[in-house]
């Protein structure tokens, strides 16, 4: 089960506030903060579309570049012996830490 929904290529996060009895979403992934909110899925939903629509044509008016959730880069913080670690055993099999790095993580992605 997601927490999450999809539209355009952005995602939000939902949760439920049983005070206001509402749905709350909050696109992910993004500097600028967009929320919605909604008393029904549907609702919640068609809100979350016309918040990503409305944020995609505010930028085209005022010429910014729209946010984009993943720019296919992260930085990690990791301890230096870790990084020795990675670093050497990159070396040793001819690659470099980026991608041993991500070898590593599409090999934890994979099924048991």
């Amino acid at each position: 089960m997601s927490k999450m929904m999809a539209y355009n290529g952005y995602h939000a996060q939902i949760e439920y506030d049983a005070e206001d009895e509402l749905f709350v979403g909050k696109v992910y992934g993004i500097t600028d903060s967009l929320n919605f909110h909604g008393t029904s899925v549907a609702e919640l939903e068609e809100m979350f579309h016309q918040s990503i629509d409305n944020y995609l044509a505010m930028c085209a008016e005022t010429g910014k570049q729209p946010d984009k959730e993943f720019k296919g880069s992260f930085n990690i913080r990791i301890s230096p012996e870790l990084h020795r670690e990675i670093s050497l055993q990159a070396a040793e099999e001819g690659i470099t830490l980026n991608q041993y790095v991500l070898k590593a993580l599409e090999q934890s992605l994979l099924p048991a």
